[in-house]
């Protein structure tokens, strides 16, 4: 089942998630609604409410893996199995990492999700080498191993903005502006 936004919003305050990161995550479901909804009105078999409902929940295991550590897109695909979301518990279970990516294979909500989560530092839209210098200040900034995954795991996210947007009639450069 996809939940509908008025159930997205309610899992939100269930799982008392953070304002700043509910924030986020509205912001990333401006970005993959555009995005999922421009690709599907041009013929990409792509769910527009599946991305929508993912994206607003992708982050919805975060507030507790802060407090409690933890894997937060593991945590939230096992939230969503629980209830029931099951048709977005894996596009929420890959948004920091695809575990698959074929450039030739027909476009996923997962792409979609994982590529517009990448665009959004906090509650701002920005490009993929202000996020990219933003994780890896917060995130790689001691630890040589993580700060190469995490250039790897931008490189496929690069793959991915050329593949969505090879479809799109807008730019990558452009979103920030259209979702507003």
């Amino acid at each position: 089942m996809i939940p509908t936004i008025a159930q997205c919003y309610s899992l939100m305050d269930d799982y008392r998630m953070l304002d700043n990161i509910r924030e986020h995550s509205i912001v990333v479901a401006k970005i993959a609604h555009l995005i999922a909804e421009t690709l599907s009105t041009a013929g990409a078999r792509v769910s527009v409410e599946a991305t929508l409902a993912a994206a607003l929940l992708h982050d919805i295991g975060k507030t507790l893996c802060l407090r409690n550590g933890g894997d937060h897109a593991a945590l939230g695909r096992v939230i969503c199995l629980r209830h029931k979301f099951d048709e977005i518990a894996d596009i929420i279970g890959e948004h920091v990492i695809l575990q698959t990516f074929d450039p030739q294979d027909g476009i996923s909500e997962k792409e979609i999700v994982y590529y517009a989560d990448k665009r959004v530092n906090h509650s701002s839209v920005v490009s993929l080498d202000e996020r990219l210098r933003y994780i890896l200040e917060r995130y790689g900034r001691d630890n040589p191993l993580r700060r190469q995954w995490i250039i790897s795991n931008f490189a496929t996210c690069r793959a991915v903005e050329r593949k969505l947007f090879a479809h799109l009639h807008f730019t990558p450069s452009e979103v920030g502006r259209l979702i507003m």
